[in-house]
């Protein structure tokens, strides 16, 4: 397949070049022509496997470097594709890309992944924030503006949130986006955008609402690179409910580890968990969608700088989280929605990297486990802490 790189900039190249990306993954060659050609596009791709520089990337070339063309200047390719969505509209200051993500963690990531690559100015706007500083950001002028729905929606109907000159338009998490929750703002977004609008959206589960919410749009299904059985190792460490944490603590005394993310189902649990651990001396964090914006971003920042090894979370917090380095995902219960389970698993073996996906839970959570592990093509390896170490257990 055709290296997708080559239809970038030079400007761009050297930027992947610095932070060490020389090759683009199967995502980024399939999306980044399509949408260097201005198409209406929504993808499904697996967690891990480089949905947000597929879509920065031909965004950033053709609504900052390009500014309405949609060629490659070095080698005249892509010259004749056609301009699309929003070509003829004035290119006056303002906002040219806006991108909606379900949760504060991942608009964050998506912020900080467009600083990476363009020197325009950038904002983010979530619900939560004082109002007021957002609107003063806005006086600045933001090239690409990334935020949950409600919040995006209000700064719009407030007009402070000037999209007349708006060339695109990404829903990032789709799946995510298009629920109860948060189904009525979405749907507030896409209604208030103009027409002409280029529309991208992306989820690593493209499911049938999805495909309703943007009929009409070219889908883009993606081969499964099959992380969840080839990359990640999943175990089962058995405990009831009253020795789960316990068993954690064991855990992390005998895993040779780099990073370490738990996950819960509950809020509450995420403080229980944390007050534990951190009575028996265990450095960790809790992050949880209840917990205070700056905290929130205050212990995002400390596990991807390395500085704590371990953080506790709620799956609304750290859906669509991506960070380096990941060894072990551990689950201190079993989602009710598989697609939780996933998305958990995909937290490790991300950038083609292996991990370590482990469950510890009671007779019922292993029973549903193993329910999991056939309907998924997993294999469930089981584990138990003996003498300060991770071993196989015994078979009679």
């Amino acid at each position: 397949m055709k290296n997708a790189f080559t239809l970038l900039s030079e400007n761009l190249n050297q930027k992947l070049a610095g932070l060490g990306i020389k090759e683009p993954t199967a995502v980024q060659n399939e999306i980044i022509p399509r949408i260097l050609e201005k198409k209406n596009v929504i993808f499904q791709s697996e967690t891990g496997t480089g949905k947000t520089f597929a879509y920065l990337l031909p965004l950033i070339q053709n609504y900052d470097e390009g500014e309405g063309t949609s060629c490659d200047v070095r080698n005249n390719e892509n010259c004749n594709a056609p301009l699309g969505a929003g070509a003829a509209r004035n290119t006056a200051d303002g906002v040219k890309i806006l991108i909606a993500a379900p949760t504060f963690e991942l608009a964050s990531q998506i912020n900080q992944a467009a600083k990476q690559i363009t020197e325009k100015k950038t904002a983010l706007f979530i619900g939560g924030a004082p109002i007021k500083r957002q609107i003063e950001t806005l006086k600045e002028k933001p090239f690409l503006v990334i935020g949950t729905p409600a919040r995006l929606v209000e700064l719009i109907r407030l007009k402070k949130l000037k999209i007349s000159a708006l060339k695109a338009i990404v829903f990032d998490e789709t799946d995510r986006l298009v629920r109860k929750e948060l189904f009525e703002e979405s749907d507030a977004l896409r209604l208030l955008v103009p027409k002409e609008t280029q529309v991208i959206a992306c989820t690593a589960t493209l499911n049938k609402q999805t495909k309703i919410f943007f009929a009409g749009i070219e889908n883009v299904v993606l081969p499964a690179e099959d992380v969840l059985r080839k990359r990640i190792t999943h175990w089962a460490i058995y405990a009831e409910n009253r020795d789960k944490i316990e068993t954690l603590r064991k855990f992390i005394a005998a895993c040779d580890f780099q990073k370490i993310l738990i996950f819960t189902s509950r809020a509450d649990q995420v403080e229980n968990i944390y007050s534990k651990l951190k009575f028996k001396k265990v450095d960790c964090m809790a992050l949880h969608a209840k917990a205070d914006k700056q905290l929130r971003k205050a212990a995002i920042d400390k596990f991807r700088s390395g500085k704590c090894k371990i953080l506790i979370t709620s799956d609304l917090a750290a859906r669509g989280l991506d960070i380096a380095n990941i060894s072990h995902v551990v689950q201190m219960d079993l989602p009710e929605d598989e697609d939780f389970f996933i998305h958990r698993s995909g937290r490790t073996a991300r950038a083609g990297k292996s991990g370590i996906n482990v469950v510890i839970g009671d007779e019922y959570e292993m029973r549903k486990y193993a329910a999991l592990e056939k309907k998924l093509g997993i294999v469930v390896y089981p584990k138990e802490i003996y003498d300060g170490k991770i071993i196989s257990p015994k078979m009679d």
